[in-house]
């Protein structure tokens, strides 16, 4: 049995690697101060503890890991509702990180899992795929500047870490980025647009796979990259969403130019991950897909979030 901290475990990856964990018998402490996260994401259970708060209060954070001990860490947490709330970016993703890092560190935590954006490489990417050598150029967006100081940090201290950066993440209670959002106004009967950009998807439960492995020891310090290393047209995740929602359109979906801030594509390669983790993706777009709106059928969408400025003058 280990002793896991999860910080931003009410939230949608932080949650489903709380789920795994304990399901093995593991002992988790969560940290949420419920900005993105949701109270029903988290079952009651024997081996957790949820403790409501951010990880911005250095004494909380202190305290917690004081009392906890734990041996192993999972940074989920991160702000990224607000592409224009640059302060609360800081104070949790760069400053929360230090706190997280120290008191790590303070009580010899044997390793740091840490959840980094692909868009740490910027909107133009110097390849495709996108090797873990490229430079990091997170300029464009406060949630990836924030997000790669963050990470910069993380390297700065001396605990071993994985920085794990990501292709978009999708599945059951993920209320970020566009299939929530195809989902809730599909079913509200609201007009739908799709951007002319494609991505890398990645179920959750492929992406929780390689973070137990991480936790179990797998992997060298560093980064490495979670992908399928294939992407997909935003059109055809729009599609997939309509055959499963069994909906015929009045008219085919507006495809239109993608936004200032935003990138053609991230296509990050999986390579050295399929090989140190002898992990893969194994969930096919569809079957994901139907899981995710199964559990938006079932528990509903309050809101959802995105860290693209012009995007939201759009919808």
């Amino acid at each position: 049995m280990k002793k896991v901290l999860i910080t931003g475990g009410a939230g949608f990856i932080g949650s489903h690697v709380a789920d795994r964990l304990l399901a093995r018998g593991d002992d988790v402490l969560v940290i949420d101060n419920y900005a993105t996260g949701r109270r029903d994401n988290l079952r009651p259970s024997p081996n957790l503890r949820v403790v409501e708060g951010s990880i911005a209060d250095d004494a909380l954070v202190n305290r917690l890991f004081a009392e906890f001990k734990p041996e192993c860490v999972i940074h989920a947490a991160a702000s990224y509702k607000d592409p224009h709330g640059w302060a609360e970016d800081a104070r949790t993703n760069v400053v929360g990180t230090v706190n997280v890092v120290q008191a790590s560190e303070r009580t010899k935590v044997t390793r740091l899992i840490y959840f980094q954006t692909a868009l740490c490489y910027g909107l133009h990417p110097l390849e495709q795929p996108i090797t873990l050598g490229h430079p990091l150029r997170p300029y464009e967006s406060s949630y990836a500047i924030s997000k790669t100081g963050a990470e910069n940090y993380i390297g700065l201290g001396g605990i071993d870490f994985i920085s794990f950066r990501l292709a978009n993440a999708y599945g059951p209670r993920n209320m970020s980025g566009p299939l929530p959002t195809f989902f809730d106004r599909l079913t509200s009967g609201k007009k739908c647009f799709v951007m002319d950009t494609r991505r890398d998807f990645i179920y959750i439960a492929d992406l929780v796979g390689v973070v137990l492995k991480a936790v179990d020891g797998a992997g060298r310090r560093g980064p490495y990259h979670v992908s399928s290393g294939a992407d997909y047209s935003i059109k055809e995740l729009f599609d997939e969403t309509v055959k499963t929602l069994d909906i015929r359109l009045d008219a085919p979906v507006e495809v239109r130019e993608r936004n200032p801030d935003d990138a053609f594509t991230i296509l990050p390669d999986p390579s050295q991950t399929n090989q140190d983790f002898a992990w893969r993706v194994s969930t096919p777009l569809a079957a994901g897909i139907r899981d995710a709106i199964r559990y938006y059928q079932e528990f509903g969408i309050t809101e959802t979030y995105t860290h693209l400025k012009a995007l939201n003058t759009q919808q």
